[in-house]
């Protein structure tokens, strides 16, 4: 038996992925090998999490993936899909946790749809409309914080998406829970030492943008340079220590508290951001940030629904109306490494009076490229072929 017959037997469990990168932050998309699971969407979440977890393991995990990668699962079979409201939903994979919303992800996903004709994959491939004027193809794909309503640039006969322009989407309802709450911090890091603050404690904005956000200027956390020269590390620790400090006050649990799903109510990561970009000065109608998420992943992209989140909070802080355009940066499009994130805030509920609590309907655009494709299968003597392992935490214990 040659290895490719042997990789492909049954009992090693060949999974198929497609490879794509939105501004550098990974996407693998499960294409083929995922397990089964059934019920809503919320519940293939919990499903997966409490049946398949070493699956995520295996594809996230080295020596198969790394600390920092990030998946998709394709799940054709919903409620929204059932329904006739979307036309495909998805499980997003962290490096811990299979998260909520993802908007770098759900860019990759508008462009692989639109190219993939493989009914096996994408049994509702051929319901998808596009307009041969604008060359804009509407697809709805369905997360599990609610449905996305995508645009996706396409050629000329419509069959395939272009990827010269960005895809764009419309999330769900954002908003804003707290601004500037003050937060004590139990073990103050080292920058936070050096500042001349109360208790050592740090003004923090929550908002949702189909996950919930701290969201943080780099300067209230003690690190006075400009983001972009920081020692990412010791930002890391800031922000784990951050997000250690919320979740151990139970007084705070009210600003990452979804008002209508429980399975949403979760403090998914921390934004730090700052106003000034590589030239070293205030740029207008654009803004860096870094947001550490799960389990202290850094994203590459400036994160799709953090900018939903980002857009909610200038909204309800009174900085941005309807209408308004907005670039996001990551520190790879700060280097003219890919083109931003853009987020526009479409419509708001609520009447005037109401602007601090108005759900806040967001585009976020962006674009992604494929990056390759892969099949990875486990032999049965391979010890991490279901578990994985993160080499820096190696000598934690």
């Amino acid at each position: 038996m040659d290895i490719a017959q042997k990789l492909s037997r049954p009992e090693n469990k060949p999974i198929s992925c497609i490879e794509m990168h939105t501004c550098g932050e990974p996407t693998r998309i499960v294409i083929d090998g995922y397990p089964n699971v059934t019920g809503t969407l919320l519940e293939q979440r919990t499903q997966a999490l409490q049946t398949h977890d070493h699956i995520r393991k295996r594809l996230m995990l080295e020596p198969r993936g790394h600390y920092d990668m990030y998946g998709a699962v394709l799940r054709p079979d919903t409620e929204l899909t059932q329904l006739g409201q979307a036309h495909m939903g998805v499980l997003f994979m962290t490096n811990n946790d299979y998260s909520t919303m993802c908007g770098h992800a759900t860019i990759a996903l508008g462009r692989f749809l639109l190219d993939t004709h493989d009914l096996n994959t994408f049994p509702r491939r051929n319901d998808i409309i596009w307009d041969r004027e604008s060359l804009i193809a509407d697809l709805n794909i369905h997360a599990p914080c609610g449905l996305l309503r995508l645009r996706v640039p396409v050629s000329p006969d419509g069959r395939a998406s272009d990827p010269s322009k960005p895809v764009s989407f419309v999330s769900v309802p954002s908003f804003a829970t707290g601004l500037q709450v003050p937060i004590s911090i139990g073990h103050p890091w080292p920058q936070l030492e050096q500042k001349d603050v109360p208790e050592a404690s740090v003004l923090v904005d929550f908002a949702y943008g189909g996950a919930f956000y701290a969201i943080v200027d780099a300067s209230s956390l003690g690190f006075m340079g400009h983001l972009q020269d920081v020692d990412m590390q010791e930002l890391s620790k800031a922000t784990e220590r951050l997000l250690l400090s919320i979740r151990e006050q139970p007084k705070l649990t009210s600003y990452y508290q979804h008002p209508e799903e429980p399975d949403l109510s979760f403090l998914y990561g921390v934004i730090v951001t700052d106003s000034v970009l590589r030239e070293g000065s205030p740029v207008s109608s654009a803004e860096l940030g870094v947001c550490f998420f799960a389990d202290q992943q850094v994203d590459r992209s400036p994160t799709g629904s953090g900018v939903a989140a980002r857009e909610a909070l200038a909204y309800c802080k009174g900085e941005r109306g309807t209408g308004s355009t907005w670039s996001y940066h990551s520190l790879v499009s700060n280097r003219d490494l890919a083109p931003p994130f853009v987020g526009t805030i479409e419509s708001a509920g609520g009447s005037p009076k109401q602007v601090k609590t108005a759900p806040v309907h967001v585009r976020v655009s962006g674009q992604a490229f494929y990056s390759g494709f892969s099949t990875f299968s486990v032999e049965q003597e391979d010890p991490l072929g279901d578990t994985g392992f993160v080499f820096t935490k190696l000598a934690l214990g």
